[in-house]
């Protein structure tokens, strides 16, 4: 048994989960926010067989799709002064981990 563990973007939150379920898989959604742009994630917690572990990932790679958006940044030119500056970033995708599951119950 694998649990896998899938950061997403919020915005693709839905559309995976969804698609999810629909093919079969138990899924636990937790809504998180991530380190460097501060922004809305979803990480989805999905206990399976091993032997659905690709069919899975490759659910969550179809629905979740990377995007370039315009971030607000700064940077400091001394004491006092700093200056803001639009930086385009990739966001969305996903994150995936698969670990082993040593114990499961379902109570």
């Amino acid at each position: 048994m694998k649990l896998i563990t899938a950061i997403v973007n919020k915005e693709d939150s839905r559309n995976v989960t969804h698609a999810l379920i629909e093919a079969g898989f138990s899924v636990t959604r937790l809504s998180t926010t991530g380190g460097f742009l501060m922004a809305g994630n979803m990480t989805l917690l999905i206990g399976l067989p091993d032997e659905r572990v690709d069919e899975c990932i490759q659910v969550i790679g179809d629905h979740c799709k990377q995007r370039t958006e315009v971030v607000p940044s700064s940077a400091g030119f001394g004491v006092g002064m700093e200056h803001t500056y639009p930086v385009e970033v990739t966001v969305g995708g996903a994150t995936v981990f698969v670990t082993n599951v040593e114990r499961f119950e379902k109570l």
